[in-house]
């Protein structure tokens, strides 16, 4: 497995590899793995030639109160993990090479991003989109693989791929969970052992959701007023936001029509949880 620090040399290799013919995935991580992390990696081995992961924790989807500082970090046992799963290159940059002196270019991606994470992270879809940019020209990737845990995320780049007319595919998988349901995530490290329950209340309020879909409730208002009262009988828990939208322009519906996801984020003591349900899909517990 190669590691590589600067974008030139991750170019050049890049462009290499797609000389030769070889299909490039990437899975644009901020490190510190989990099993949802070499999940992505797994799909991505058998979708290309050439897998490679980005490690880079990008400041610029940090707002200056957020944890970009505490942030776990771990490269040498990611760089283990991700060598057993069959990576072939890893890059990971650091600050000065991503945004050098003077950088000034960001990318915005409106309408999807203005809803749920987009109000309480102002700052986060712009860091999000600017950085993916930057590493799909730098690695140069035939596909992008997300994780839909972030479902956010996960449609603001298929819009800003799609908006732009890159050539790029980019995949999603559903949500790795803990045996207990607790979706994994690399800031469930910060969580206390007597936090764990309140934590779970995201997931179990999804399932109550999903059944209540099940049961024929297409009201988006009653299923919403069950799943706050839920996650509110936790003590440690406090709502961010939980909405019901549609998946494509992440927009409130009050009808549950077509696809739609249930989105949350909570805190949980300063710990803040996201999770989703696409309603009509399973949901993995």
């Amino acid at each position: 497995m190669k590691i590589v620090p600067t974008a030139k040399e991750m170019q050049e290799y890049a462009g290499s590899e797609r000389l030769r013919g070889r299909r490039i995935c990437l899975v644009p991580t901020m490190g510190y793995f989990h099993e949802g992390h070499l999940n992505l990696m797994r799909e991505g081995r058998r979708r290309g030639d050439c897998l490679a992961v980005s490690v880079y924790i990008n400041p610029a989807q940090f707002a200056p109160t957020e944890d970009f500082a505490a942030y776990p970090r771990d490269f040498e046992r990611d760089a283990r993990l991700a060598d057993e799963v069959g990576v072939d290159v890893i890059f990971s940059p650091d600050n000065r090479e991503m945004y050098p002196e003077n950088y000034q270019t960001y990318v915005e991606v409106e309408g999807v991003t203005n809803n749920l994470c987009g109000v309480s992270r102002p700052q986060f879809f712009r860091g999000v989109a600017t950085v993916c940019m930057k590493l799909f020209h730098i690695v140069k990737p035939h596909v992008a693989i997300f994780g839909k845990k972030d479902f956010q995320q996960f449609v603001t780049i298929k819009r800003m791929v799609r908006d732009l007319n890159m050539d790029i595919e980019v995949a999603g998988l559903h949500t790795t969970r803990e045996p207990d349901g607790l979706a994994m995530s690399s800031r469930n490290v910060y969580l206390k052992p007597g936090e764990r329950e309140s934590a779970l209340s995201l997931n179990r309020s999804l399932r109550l959701a999903k059944a209540l879909y099940d049961e024929g409730e297409r009201d988006a208002a009653a299923i919403l007023r069950r799943v706050r009262e839920f996650i509110a009988g936790h003590p440690l828990a406090q709502i961010d936001y939980a909405q019901i939208c549609d998946a494509a322009t992440m927009k409130d519906i009050s009808q549950i029509e077509g696809e739609t996801v249930l989105a949350l984020a909570v805190w949980v003591g300063k710990t803040r949880l996201i999770d989703n349900h696409v309603f009509g899909e399973p949901l993995d517990i």
